[in-house]
This record gives C-alpha cells, structure tokens and sequence, in this order.
C-alpha cells in the first residue's frame, strides 16, 4: 500500500522547468503481511469500487491499466488491510521518507540545469546559477554577506553550515533569484534537511514554525528540544523558539517557502 505525499509542483511550475505534461507525484510503500490479492476479495470490494477509473476492474479483480492514478475511498482501503498487518504511523508519515524527496529533488534540478546548459557554452553567470543548485560558490558568498549563523541552533563555523535556498533552487524564476543571498539561510545539516523538506519554517518576525508531520520523538533525537515541546504544547515548553526577524526581501522568499514546501 501507499500514501500520497502532497506534490509539491503544480502542472504550471513543472511546465516552467521544462516538464510540460501531467504531475509529479512522489509515493512513499509499506508492506503488508501477508500480502493481499484484490481479485481474492473482489466480491467484497467490486460495490465499493468507483464506476469510472476504478483501479481495478470490478468483476475481475485484475489491475486496471487504462486508470491513472486513481482514486479510492476509505472503505476500500480498509477492506483491502482488513486481514493484513502493516505500520500505519509509517505510513501516514510517509513524506518522511528522505530517499523520496532526494530522488523527486533532483528528477526536478535535473530538469532546470539541463535548460540552462542547452546549446551554448557557459558564462560565468550560468556556472555560478549551476553551482548554486548545491549551496556553492557565488550564492554561498552571498548568503553569508546576510546571513551569519544557523538560525535554530546559533553554530557559526562555516564548514558546518549549508547554504540553503528559502525559494527551492528549483522554483526560482531567474539567475537573479538562485543567487540571491537574500534567499538562502545557513543552516546545519539536521536544520537544513527539516527546512528543505518542508517539516520546518519561519514567520517574518522570526518564529519558528514547525510541521505536524514531523514526529517529536525524532525531534527529540535531533536536539531540536526546544521546538518539540514548543510544537506538541508540553506545560513545561519555554517561550516560543524566536530567531531574529527576517528583513523585506527574506520575507518574499519566506512566503514562497511557506506557499510551496511547507507541510502544514
């Protein structure tokens, strides 16, 4: 069985990188035991099947292949994990799943650095764009001219800090943009996975905001204290985990990351 992680990429913006038909949709797997044949329980399934795009074919059993993506109600899926065990909280957790989102990232990237580099030798501001797409040269200059430490966890040595886009590489719309120092953070390593994944965000005054879908357990593990307790409303939690404000132009790029990567 799967689950549906939010896409992140609508129809419009893949067709501005270059990919200009259907969705991009990442699914994250959990296995079931034992495993289930629909066409064992098609007598219990075919009424709750959809009349058009069924994913399976009502009287047969047998995987509809001319349906897409289809969709299926809730008492489907029960029906079909009745008998069967699997981990759940995995499964609702499933955009959690890092090998997910880094082969969705750079199908994405790809996509963008190979119409950059179509057709004509580079200039240096097409290199700098390129390097940028892993946090290096003249952006990572940029960025620290702006940004001096990690805002969740205040570690300021620079070999232990990424610089990170606010807007996704990705997503920006000019060289302008992707090397813009006012759309990057640095972060550590932990701070910059949870912020690109979308489990973390900021408010314009600073305040740290953080995912429902984030487990506070691994929050925990994480170090990141703090914002567990602050998040799951613990009676013991400080006050609310506040970096230092954000000036207009990190606020234009803020609502971008809030708009198209963060998990509410």
């Amino acid at each position: 069985m799967h689950s549906q992680l939010r896409s992140q990429q609508s129809s419009k913006t893949l067709e501005r990188i270059g990919i200009r038909k259907g969705w991009l949709l990442p699914v994250y797997w959990t296995p079931l035991a034992p495993s289930v044949r629909p066409k064992a329980i098609i007598g219990e399934l075919s009424p709750l099947l959809p009349v058009r795009y069924s994913p399976i074919h009502r009287i047969s059993g047998s995987g509809n292949q001319k349906a897409y993506l289809a969709g299926v109600s809730p008492d489907v899926f029960h029906t079909i994990v009745a008998g069967a065990a699997f981990n759940g909280d995995a499964l609702v957790r499933g955009g959690a799943n890092s090998l997910t989102f880094e082969v969705v990232n750079e199908v994405l990237e790809d996509a963008v650095e190979r119409r950059i580099r179509e057709g004509i030798q580079l200039e240096d501001t097409e290199k700098d764009v390129i390097l940028a797409r892993r946090g290096q040269g003249k952006f990572r200059t940029n960025v620290e001219a702006v940004e001096r430490s990690c805002r969740l966890t205040g570690v300021t040595t620079p070999s232990l800090l990424i610089a990170s886009h606010i807007k996704p590489w990705r997503l920006c719309v000019s060289a302008q943009e992707r090397l813009d120092g006012m759309n990057g953070l640095l972060l550590t390593p932990d701070a910059d996975h949870l912020f690109d994944r979308g489990f973390i965000s900021f408010e314009d005054g600073g305040e740290v905001l953080v995912s429902p879908r984030v487990d506070k357990t691994d929050l925990q593990r994480l170090g990141f204290d703090q914002l567990m307790m602050q998040s799951f409303g613990f009676s013991e939690a400080p006050a609310v985990w506040r970096t230092a404000a954000f000036t207009p132009p990190q606020q234009g790029y803020l609502a971008h990351h809030l708009t198209d990567v963060f998990v509410a």
